[in-house]
């Protein structure tokens, strides 16, 4: 629970222990290369293609490469408090916002695209974060298997737990590629959720005035 009552949200599928925040989880992987070529070969038998033909031969190396890439969230470190580099906040006490950061992740439900921006406002009580450590954090959590919902919770708790801030809030506004190439088809459509912590959730003035300076 946060100290004002708001529950985390812990998910069943995370690897925890009593100590671990539940954020952190499927941390310091490796990616098996072998099962991904063979996972490659095997969906392309599976509709009906020749893996052996010129255009596809090397599809299996290239897809394993790219997950590697799409899914470097899992092989990141666990101990982001040292990743995430903090600096005296020099007595400023007011709101800081990084907005409209690109991330790339993807739906757990179909493993297709998730493209969207997140928008990061926290309000220090002592420490600063480096404005680069941001980005990387919300790469750390979007570059996985995801469902929005969790992303936005687990880059609020993140933060709330590194800084220990009066309070933080995210946005995130995204394009859900299971929703727009199939399904429904809906190529228009966005799906926008917010997370917030401390005196974002507390006091409705403050919290007003980061989604007033997102609309700017």
């Amino acid at each position: 629970m946060t100290k004002d009552g708001v529950s985390f949200g812990y998910f069943s599928s995370c690897q925890n222990t009593q100590n671990t925040p539940h954020y952190w989880y499927s941390f310091g992987n490796t990616m098996d290369q072998e099962k991904l070529k063979k996972a490659c070969r095997m969906i392309l038998e599976a509709i009906g293609e020749n893996p052996e033909r010129e255009g596809l031969k090397k599809t299996p190396i290239r897809f394993a490469k790219m997950w590697e890439e799409v899914a470097q969230g899992y092989k990141a470190e666990k101990n982001m408090k040292e990743m995430a580099t903090t600096f005296s906040g020099e007595n400023y006490d007011e709101m800081i916002i990084v907005r409209d950061i690109e991330f790339f992740s993807l739906c757990e439900h179909h493993l297709l695209p998730v493209v969207g921006t997140v928008s990061v406002g926290y309000i220090p009580s002592d420490r600063v974060v480096g404005l680069s450590k941001i980005p990387r954090i919300v790469e750390i959590f979007a570059k996985r298997a995801q469902n929005q919902e969790r992303l936005t919770m687990q880059i609020a708790d993140a933060l709330d737990d590194i800084l220990k801030p009066k309070g933080v809030a995210v946005f995130i506004s995204a394009s859900h590629m299971c929703m727009t190439m199939r399904g429904v088809k809906k190529s228009q459509s966005l799906t926008d959720t917010s997370a917030v912590r401390g005196v974002f959730r507390s006091d409705a003035k403050t919290r007003s005035e980061f989604f007033g300076l997102l609309r700017r």
